[in-house]
């Protein structure tokens, strides 16, 4: 079963691109996949379709083989970034044509499920009004009442998170700004009760002191804090082990975490609580399977990072129903309006929770004229990041 083509889409999402694909084989079965990754899209989607066309000719079943050939021969270019992007969605790709050729979900062929709900955390639920404390208790009400039962927000910086314009050159925070993030904390947790774990995003746009002082306040304000998110960038594990030991509260690093050899070192160093990998960086079902087998050495959960396009949700939720020491799984409340359209089939989410079934594959397509109905945005937009 040899790799015949291939097709690359950059779709509008809600603040980004997303980088979709489909792959398709010489016996007529074809398999999704996606890169989504920014600011940079249109270098995901280039780097995408460069592979995808390199690999055409290629034994379809020989996915881990595949994965290990173009980190070998283009990690030249660096071992991150489009590159882990684009071998992430050929990844996702195979594993769905794979399962559908043995007629069972993705999950079965990762070793069956421990489970086949899974339960979800709510992002991306605070993108109305201007962001004072009290539009973010309107909005943690209607997310708590739609059945989630944790969420995540960046309570420093409202929705926009860039270098020197948004956020100081420095990444110190003014008093007010300091005093403000609290207010909102303090409004999303009075709306959604005490016991209700919200998780902190710092988007490792906070210096050392500030990022220590602030986790102090935030556990003095009485926050039910799930998580203080990347305290400091993924090149300074150092720096992290030294924050998570030096505050109160949980932290989860990640995100920008591609593969496994990077995952290593944040863990030798105790330097998190949770392990956040996103399965359109990280390369795809593959690592994240493998990083999820590395963290579990190191009794430490996995929370998969996902605010990206719909394949990347249903993708993450295989993974997550196969290991043992899954946590929670991210969630996009408010997106675009065409996150179901594309597919041939609505994400089945609700209360909270995504539940898989038996469908072999992902078990969903892509209806690619809506795709093409949605094109990517390529130049700069106020508050969408190309």
């Amino acid at each position: 079963m040899k790799i015949a083509g291939a097709k690359v889409w950059l779709v509008e999402g809600v603040k980004y691109n997303w980088t979709l694909l489909k792959l398709w084989t010489d016996d007529g079965i074809s398999g999704i996949g996606e890169a989504t990754n920014w600011p940079g899209s249109p270098m995901v989607q280039a780097t995408l379709q460069h592979l995808a066309n390199i690999l055409v000719g290629e034994d379809a079943d020989r996915i881990d083989y595949l994965w290990t050939k173009a980190y070998r021969d283009f990690n030249w270019l660096g071992q991150a970034g489009p590159l882990l992007s684009a071998i992430s969605a050929i990844d996702i790709a195979l594993w769905d044509i794979k399962a559908k050729r043995a007629g069972m979900p993705v999950y079965q062929l990762l070793g069956g499920p421990y489970r086949t709900e899974i339960p979800l955390y709510a992002n991306y639920w605070f993108l109305l009004g201007s962001g004072s404390p009290e539009d973010y208790y309107e909005q943690a009400k209607r997310m708590a009442a739609a059945g989630f039962r944790a969420c995540k927000f960046d309570p420093f910086q409202h929705t926009s998170y860039r270098y020197g314009e948004h956020l100081s050159t420095n990444l110190e925070l003014t008093e007010e700004q300091k005093r403000k993030a609290i207010e909102r904390l303090q409004a999303v947790q009075a709306a959604v009760g005490p016991d209700f774990p919200i998780a902190i995003e710092t988007h490792a746009m906070l210096n050392g002191p500030t990022a220590v002082e602030m986790a102090h306040r935030i556990s003095q304000a009485g926050i039910r804090c799930m998580w203080y998110e990347e305290p400091a960038g993924p090149e300074y594990p150092d720096a992290i082990a030294d924050i998570r030991r030096r505050i109160p509260i949980p932290v989860c690093v990640g995100e920008r975490v591609h593969s496994r050899f990077q995952a290593l070192p944040l863990l030798q160093k105790q330097a998190t609580d949770y392990l956040m990998p996103d399965i359109t960086r990280c390369g795809g079902i593959s690592e994240m399977k493998k990083i999820a087998a590395l963290a579990e050495t190191f009794n430490v959960p996995i929370a998969p990072h996902n605010p990206n396009g719909p394949v990347s949700t249903i993708a993450s939720a295989q993974v997550m129903a196969s290991i043992p020491n899954f946590f929670l799984q991210e969630f996009m409340v408010q997106d675009v309006a065409w996150r179901d359209a594309i597919l041939d089939r609505p994400l089945p989410v609700s209360n909270g929770v995504f539940r898989l079934d038996d469908r072999p594959g992902l078990g969903f397509d892509f209806i690619e004229a809506e795709l093409e109905r949605h094109p990517g945005v390529v130049t700069l937009r106020e508050g969408f990041y190309v």
